[in-house]
Protein backbone atom coordinates (compact mmCIF):
# COMPACT_ATOMS: atom_id res chain seq x y z
CA UNK A 1 0.00 0.00 0.00
CA UNK A 2 1.35 3.65 -0.88
CA UNK A 3 -0.92 6.15 1.11
CA UNK A 4 -0.36 9.70 1.03
CA UNK A 5 -1.06 11.65 4.04
CA UNK A 6 -2.78 15.55 4.70
CA UNK A 7 0.04 16.17 7.20
CA UNK A 8 -1.76 20.14 7.03
CA UNK A 9 -5.26 18.89 7.43
CA UNK A 10 -7.27 18.57 10.87
CA UNK A 11 -7.80 20.73 14.08
CA UNK A 12 -4.56 19.19 15.60
CA UNK A 13 -2.28 19.10 12.48
CA UNK A 14 0.30 18.85 12.20
CA UNK A 15 1.63 17.40 15.39
CA UNK A 16 -1.11 14.83 15.85
CA UNK A 17 -1.11 13.76 11.93
CA UNK A 18 2.42 12.88 12.09
CA UNK A 19 2.26 11.07 15.41
CA UNK A 20 -0.52 8.69 13.90
CA UNK A 21 2.09 7.89 10.88
CA UNK A 22 4.92 7.22 13.31
CA UNK A 23 2.86 5.23 15.47
CA UNK A 24 1.39 3.10 12.21
CA UNK A 25 4.71 1.92 12.12
CA UNK A 26 4.45 -1.16 13.26
CA UNK A 27 1.31 -1.95 11.16
CA UNK A 28 3.70 -1.12 7.79
CA UNK A 29 5.28 -4.20 5.92
CA UNK A 30 8.62 -3.39 4.19
CA UNK A 31 6.36 -2.77 0.70
CA UNK A 32 4.46 0.00 1.90
CA UNK A 33 5.20 3.75 1.67
CA UNK A 34 3.71 6.84 3.79
CA UNK A 35 4.09 10.03 1.39
CA UNK A 36 3.81 12.96 3.75
CA UNK A 37 2.57 15.80 2.20
CA UNK A 38 2.84 19.34 3.45
CA UNK A 39 5.01 21.71 4.61
CA UNK A 40 8.72 21.34 3.53
CA UNK A 41 10.08 22.61 6.42
CA UNK A 42 7.44 21.33 9.26
CA UNK A 43 8.22 17.82 7.56
CA UNK A 44 12.24 17.67 7.11
CA UNK A 45 12.34 18.54 11.14
CA UNK A 46 9.47 16.01 12.15
CA UNK A 47 11.48 13.14 10.12
CA UNK A 48 14.96 14.42 11.71
CA UNK A 49 13.72 13.67 14.76
CA UNK A 50 11.36 11.18 14.75
CA UNK A 51 11.22 7.95 16.50
CA UNK A 52 11.35 5.41 13.98
CA UNK A 53 12.76 2.03 13.89
CA UNK A 54 16.01 2.35 11.46
CA UNK A 55 13.91 -0.87 9.18
CA UNK A 56 10.89 1.61 8.40
CA UNK A 57 12.00 4.69 8.11
CA UNK A 58 12.85 4.37 4.73
CA UNK A 59 8.92 4.09 3.98
CA UNK A 60 8.29 7.65 4.87
CA UNK A 61 8.71 10.14 1.96
CA UNK A 62 8.14 14.00 1.94
CA UNK A 63 6.25 15.04 -0.99
CA UNK A 64 6.33 19.19 -0.53
CA UNK A 65 3.31 21.46 -1.34
CA UNK A 66 3.38 25.19 -0.45
CA UNK A 67 -0.40 25.79 0.24
CA UNK A 68 -3.10 24.57 3.08
CA UNK A 69 -7.16 24.89 2.72
CA UNK A 70 -8.69 26.48 5.70
CA UNK A 71 -11.45 24.11 7.44
CA UNK A 72 -13.69 26.96 6.86
CA UNK A 73 -12.04 27.57 2.80
CA UNK A 74 -15.58 27.27 0.73
CA UNK A 75 -14.25 23.67 -0.38
CA UNK A 76 -14.72 23.80 -4.21
CA UNK A 77 -12.85 27.14 -4.44
CA UNK A 78 -10.30 26.20 -2.28
CA UNK A 79 -9.31 23.20 -5.11
CA UNK A 80 -9.38 25.26 -7.96
CA UNK A 81 -7.53 28.50 -6.12
CA UNK A 82 -4.77 26.46 -4.02
CA UNK A 83 -3.69 23.85 -6.56
CA UNK A 84 -0.74 23.28 -4.61
CA UNK A 85 -2.37 22.48 -1.07
CA UNK A 86 -1.80 19.48 1.10
CA UNK A 87 -5.41 17.83 0.00
CA UNK A 88 -4.81 18.61 -3.92
CA UNK A 89 -1.50 16.85 -3.93
CA UNK A 90 -2.68 14.15 -2.16
CA UNK A 91 -5.33 13.44 -5.10
CA UNK A 92 -3.04 14.23 -7.57
CA UNK A 93 -0.51 11.65 -5.99
CA UNK A 94 -3.41 9.07 -6.41
CA UNK A 95 -4.82 10.44 -9.43
CA UNK A 96 -1.23 9.42 -11.20
CA UNK A 97 -1.01 6.21 -9.44
CA UNK A 98 1.53 7.05 -7.65
CA UNK A 99 -0.71 6.43 -4.71
CA UNK A 100 -3.30 3.93 -3.53
CA UNK A 101 -5.05 5.65 -0.76
CA UNK A 102 -5.51 9.52 0.08
CA UNK A 103 -6.03 10.12 4.33
CA UNK A 104 -6.74 13.94 5.42
CA UNK A 105 -8.61 14.92 8.33
CA UNK A 106 -8.98 18.38 6.58
CA UNK A 107 -12.07 20.64 4.80
CA UNK A 108 -14.53 17.55 4.02
CA UNK A 109 -16.11 18.97 1.35
CA UNK A 110 -12.34 20.12 0.04
CA UNK A 111 -11.14 16.92 0.44
CA UNK A 112 -14.39 15.37 -1.48
CA UNK A 113 -13.90 18.31 -4.10
CA UNK A 114 -10.47 17.24 -4.91
CA UNK A 115 -11.16 13.72 -5.28
CA UNK A 116 -14.17 14.24 -7.32
CA UNK A 117 -11.91 16.74 -9.78
CA UNK A 118 -8.55 15.02 -9.62
CA UNK A 119 -9.30 11.22 -8.58
CA UNK A 120 -12.41 11.46 -11.05
CA UNK A 121 -15.69 9.23 -10.42
CA UNK A 122 -15.41 5.08 -10.85
CA UNK A 123 -17.05 4.25 -14.21
CA UNK A 124 -21.32 4.58 -13.55
CA UNK A 125 -20.83 6.71 -10.79
CA UNK A 126 -23.14 9.71 -10.20
CA UNK A 127 -21.90 10.83 -6.95
CA UNK A 128 -19.37 9.80 -4.29
CA UNK A 129 -20.95 9.33 -0.53
CA UNK A 130 -18.84 8.86 2.70
CA UNK A 131 -19.16 5.30 4.47
CA UNK A 132 -19.14 4.97 7.98
CA UNK A 133 -19.44 2.04 10.36
CA UNK A 134 -21.62 2.31 13.53
CA UNK A 135 -20.60 -0.11 15.90
CA UNK A 136 -23.85 -1.78 17.24
CA UNK A 137 -24.65 -4.80 19.68
CA UNK A 138 -25.87 -7.07 17.04
CA UNK A 139 -22.64 -5.98 14.52
CA UNK A 140 -21.71 -3.28 12.22
CA UNK A 141 -23.63 -1.30 10.72
CA UNK A 142 -22.80 0.57 7.27
CA UNK A 143 -23.89 4.11 7.06
CA UNK A 144 -23.98 5.85 3.71
CA UNK A 145 -24.09 9.10 3.19
CA UNK A 146 -23.10 11.29 6.13
CA UNK A 147 -22.03 14.18 4.30
CA UNK A 148 -20.64 14.40 0.64
CA UNK A 149 -23.74 15.25 -0.64
CA UNK A 150 -26.78 16.51 1.15
CA UNK A 151 -28.88 17.21 -1.81
CA UNK A 152 -28.94 13.92 -3.53
CA UNK A 153 -31.32 12.60 -6.33
CA UNK A 154 -32.94 9.09 -5.82
CA UNK A 155 -30.32 7.75 -8.07
CA UNK A 156 -28.10 8.73 -6.29
CA UNK A 157 -29.45 7.28 -3.09
CA UNK A 158 -30.04 3.95 -5.40
CA UNK A 159 -26.11 3.94 -5.94
CA UNK A 160 -25.10 4.18 -2.76
CA UNK A 161 -26.51 1.20 -1.87
CA UNK A 162 -25.10 -0.67 -4.09
CA UNK A 163 -21.86 0.35 -2.71
CA UNK A 164 -22.54 0.61 0.92
CA UNK A 165 -23.62 -2.85 0.31
CA UNK A 166 -19.97 -3.51 -1.59
CA UNK A 167 -18.02 -2.28 1.60
CA UNK A 168 -20.20 -4.23 3.78
CA UNK A 169 -18.92 -7.18 1.91
CA UNK A 170 -15.68 -6.42 1.77
CA UNK A 171 -15.19 -4.91 4.73
CA UNK A 172 -17.46 -6.19 7.16
CA UNK A 173 -17.89 -9.81 5.91
CA UNK A 174 -21.47 -9.96 5.36
CA UNK A 175 -22.28 -12.18 2.71
CA UNK A 176 -25.57 -10.57 1.66
CA UNK A 177 -26.54 -6.98 3.35
CA UNK A 178 -29.45 -6.20 4.18
CA UNK A 179 -30.00 -2.75 3.19
CA UNK A 180 -32.65 0.17 4.38
CA UNK A 181 -33.45 3.72 3.71
CA UNK A 182 -33.74 6.00 6.55
CA UNK A 183 -37.12 7.60 6.88
CA UNK A 184 -39.44 9.02 9.08
CA UNK A 185 -41.55 5.79 9.36
CA UNK A 186 -41.12 2.01 8.20
CA UNK A 187 -43.96 2.33 5.68
CA UNK A 188 -44.20 3.57 1.96
CA UNK A 189 -45.87 5.98 2.17
CA UNK A 190 -43.67 8.00 4.70
CA UNK A 191 -41.05 10.40 4.06
CA UNK A 192 -40.33 13.08 1.56
CA UNK A 193 -40.72 12.94 -2.23
CA UNK A 194 -37.09 12.75 -2.91
CA UNK A 195 -37.08 9.26 -0.16
CA UNK A 196 -40.43 7.83 -1.77
CA UNK A 197 -38.72 8.20 -5.23
CA UNK A 198 -35.36 6.62 -3.94
CA UNK A 199 -37.27 3.62 -2.27
CA UNK A 200 -39.34 2.49 -5.49
CA UNK A 201 -35.63 2.49 -7.15
CA UNK A 202 -34.26 0.75 -4.14
CA UNK A 203 -37.26 -1.80 -4.03
CA UNK A 204 -36.61 -2.61 -7.92
CA UNK A 205 -32.75 -2.85 -7.74
CA UNK A 206 -32.33 -6.84 -8.03
CA UNK A 207 -28.42 -6.70 -6.85
CA UNK A 208 -29.53 -4.52 -3.67
CA UNK A 209 -31.37 -7.11 -0.91
CA UNK A 210 -33.38 -4.01 0.26
CA UNK A 211 -35.74 -4.51 3.65
CA UNK A 212 -37.16 -0.92 2.70
CA UNK A 213 -37.91 2.18 5.07
CA UNK A 214 -35.93 2.15 7.74
CA UNK A 215 -36.22 4.85 11.72
CA UNK A 216 -33.28 5.95 13.45
CA UNK A 217 -34.32 3.48 16.01
CA UNK A 218 -34.00 0.51 13.76
CA UNK A 219 -29.99 1.61 13.37
CA UNK A 220 -29.25 -0.31 16.09
CA UNK A 221 -31.52 -3.23 16.20
CA UNK A 222 -30.03 -5.49 14.12
CA UNK A 223 -32.51 -5.74 11.27
CA UNK A 224 -29.94 -4.16 8.96
CA UNK A 225 -26.69 -4.05 7.61
CA UNK A 226 -26.60 -0.99 5.78
CA UNK A 227 -28.70 2.29 6.01
CA UNK A 228 -28.66 4.95 3.16
CA UNK A 229 -28.99 8.37 3.26
CA UNK A 230 -28.79 11.89 2.22
CA UNK A 231 -25.59 13.52 3.34
CA UNK A 232 -27.35 16.38 5.16
CA UNK A 233 -29.70 13.68 7.90
CA UNK A 234 -26.69 11.43 7.58
CA UNK A 235 -24.23 14.18 9.13
CA UNK A 236 -26.63 14.27 11.92
CA UNK A 237 -26.97 11.10 12.65
CA UNK A 238 -23.34 10.55 12.52
CA UNK A 239 -22.86 13.58 14.66
CA UNK A 240 -25.69 12.55 16.97
CA UNK A 241 -24.21 9.09 18.22
CA UNK A 242 -20.62 10.51 18.76
CA UNK A 243 -22.35 12.65 21.26
CA UNK A 244 -24.35 10.08 22.70
CA UNK A 245 -22.43 7.76 22.87
CA UNK A 246 -19.70 9.93 24.94
CA UNK A 247 -22.59 11.22 27.04
CA UNK A 248 -24.08 7.76 28.11
CA UNK A 249 -20.12 6.57 28.76
CA UNK A 250 -19.63 10.20 30.98
CA UNK A 251 -22.87 9.24 32.68
CA UNK A 252 -22.42 6.04 33.95
CA UNK A 253 -18.95 6.66 35.65
CA UNK A 254 -20.34 9.91 37.12
CA UNK A 255 -23.26 7.85 38.83
CA UNK A 256 -20.99 4.82 39.74
CA UNK A 257 -18.57 7.20 41.44
CA UNK A 258 -21.37 9.43 43.48
CA UNK A 259 -23.05 5.64 44.06
CA UNK A 260 -20.79 3.15 44.36
CA UNK A 261 -17.07 4.81 44.26
CA UNK A 262 -15.94 1.28 45.70
CA UNK A 263 -16.85 -0.19 42.19
CA UNK A 264 -15.10 2.32 40.05
CA UNK A 265 -11.55 0.33 39.52
CA UNK A 266 -13.70 -2.94 39.19
CA UNK A 267 -15.73 -1.37 36.72
CA UNK A 268 -13.13 0.27 34.80
CA UNK A 269 -11.36 -2.46 32.36
CA UNK A 270 -15.37 -3.27 31.36
CA UNK A 271 -16.00 0.31 30.40
CA UNK A 272 -12.87 0.66 28.50
CA UNK A 273 -13.10 -2.54 26.69
CA UNK A 274 -16.74 -0.72 25.67
CA UNK A 275 -15.91 2.16 24.71
CA UNK A 276 -13.24 1.33 22.84
CA UNK A 277 -15.74 -0.41 20.81
CA UNK A 278 -17.77 2.37 19.83
CA UNK A 279 -15.09 4.89 19.73
CA UNK A 280 -15.13 6.87 16.38
CA UNK A 281 -10.67 7.11 16.48
CA UNK A 282 -10.99 3.44 16.77
CA UNK A 283 -12.30 3.24 12.93
CA UNK A 284 -9.62 5.87 11.50
CA UNK A 285 -11.20 7.72 8.49
CA UNK A 286 -14.18 6.86 6.45
CA UNK A 287 -13.84 6.15 2.77
CA UNK A 288 -15.30 8.32 -0.12
CA UNK A 289 -17.23 5.60 -2.14
CA UNK A 290 -17.03 5.88 -6.05
CA UNK A 291 -13.74 7.94 -6.58
CA UNK A 292 -11.17 6.51 -8.36
CA UNK A 293 -8.84 5.35 -5.85
CA UNK A 294 -9.44 4.76 -2.15
CA UNK A 295 -9.60 8.19 -0.07
CA UNK A 296 -9.98 8.00 3.54
CA UNK A 297 -11.87 11.26 5.46
CA UNK A 298 -10.84 11.55 9.09
CA UNK A 299 -12.47 13.66 11.74
CA UNK A 300 -11.39 17.09 11.95
CA UNK A 301 -10.59 16.21 15.85
CA UNK A 302 -8.27 13.22 14.96
CA UNK A 303 -5.68 12.48 17.44
CA UNK A 304 -2.46 10.02 16.35
CA UNK A 305 -4.84 6.99 17.32
CA UNK A 306 -7.20 7.79 14.49
CA UNK A 307 -4.34 8.91 12.22
CA UNK A 308 -2.67 5.45 12.81
CA UNK A 309 -6.24 3.45 12.40
CA UNK A 310 -6.44 5.09 8.95
CA UNK A 311 -3.34 4.21 7.90
CA UNK A 312 -4.57 0.73 9.26
CA UNK A 313 -7.91 0.98 7.32
CA UNK A 314 -6.29 2.44 3.91
CA UNK A 315 -4.53 -1.39 3.98
CA UNK A 316 -7.60 -3.35 4.54
CA UNK A 317 -9.33 -1.03 1.75
CA UNK A 318 -6.57 -1.60 -0.73
CA UNK A 319 -6.15 -5.81 0.01
CA UNK A 320 -10.25 -5.63 -0.49
CA UNK A 321 -10.55 -4.49 -4.13
CA UNK A 322 -13.80 -3.08 -3.02
CA UNK A 323 -13.63 -0.31 -5.93
CA UNK A 324 -13.58 -3.34 -8.52
CA UNK A 325 -16.56 -4.90 -6.89
CA UNK A 326 -18.40 -1.41 -6.97
CA UNK A 327 -17.66 -0.65 -10.64
CA UNK A 328 -19.10 -3.88 -11.33
CA UNK A 329 -22.17 -3.51 -9.23
CA UNK A 330 -22.90 -0.15 -10.86
CA UNK A 331 -22.50 -1.57 -14.28
CA UNK A 332 -25.40 -4.69 -13.49
CA UNK A 333 -27.68 -2.30 -11.69
CA UNK A 334 -31.00 -0.83 -13.09
CA UNK A 335 -29.55 2.94 -15.34
CA UNK A 336 -31.71 5.59 -14.25
CA UNK A 337 -31.42 8.91 -15.76
CA UNK A 338 -30.43 11.90 -13.34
Amino acid sequence: MRAAVDVMGGDKAPDAILAGCWEAAALLDPSDTIYLVGDKEIIDTALASADLPDDKRYIYQPVYSTQVVAMDDSPVEAVRNKPDSSISVMSKLVAKGEADVAISAGNTGACVAAAQLRMRLLPGVARPGIAIILPTFHGPVVLCDVGANPEPKPKHLQQYGLMAAAYSHAICGIENPRVGLLSIGEEDSKGNSMTKESRKLMRDEPLLNFVGNVEGKDIFKGIVDVVVSDGFVGNIVLKFTEGLSEGIFQTIISEIQEIAPELLESFKPVMKKIYAKHDWQEYGGAPLLGVGGYCLICHGRSEGRAIKNAIRVGKQLCASQVNAKIVEQISKSIQVEE
